[in-house]
């Protein structure tokens, strides 16, 4: 039986850019994996009791958004102010969703890419 959540795998095409995204969001390096025979580096990221593995690698084909394919269509982070955390985003240089109201629970909450193009949903 499942336990819980272990960790999200992201690929990444650029390091610093990808882990300037999720820092603004809260997450900090835990550790870091060069693999220089796979010419990737795997990253570990930590927030809440939430684990993100990124693969940070070169020559992966671009995420396909449109049409939306089968599989895992986003990544959804609870937060306790969606508008605080979207103006954090705003400041920082990235470009959010505008604010919405989740039509099934009622709760504030908005989109935004990751620099490689993974929406991420932010939801009180």
């Amino acid at each position: 039986m499942i336990s819980g959540l272990h960790h999200i795998a992201i690929l990444a095409s650029e390091k610093a850019r990808t882990l300037a995204f999720y820092g603004a969001l809260g997450f900090r390096v835990e550790s870091c994996y060069p693999r220089p025979e796979r010419r990737d580096e795997i990253v570990f990221m930590t927030a809440a009791g939430l684990t993100l593995e990124i693969f940070v690698s070169e020559g992966n084909p671009p995420r396909v958004s449109g049409p939306e394919a089968y599989g895992l269509r986003h990544v959804a982070f609870a937060v306790e102010n969606a508008r605080a955390v979207r103006e954090g985003l705003l400041q920082a240089g990235y470009q959010p969703e505008p604010m919405r109201v989740d039509t099934i629970t009622g709760k504030a909450m908005f989109f935004v890419k990751d620099p490689d193009g993974l929406p991420i949903e932010i939801h009180e």
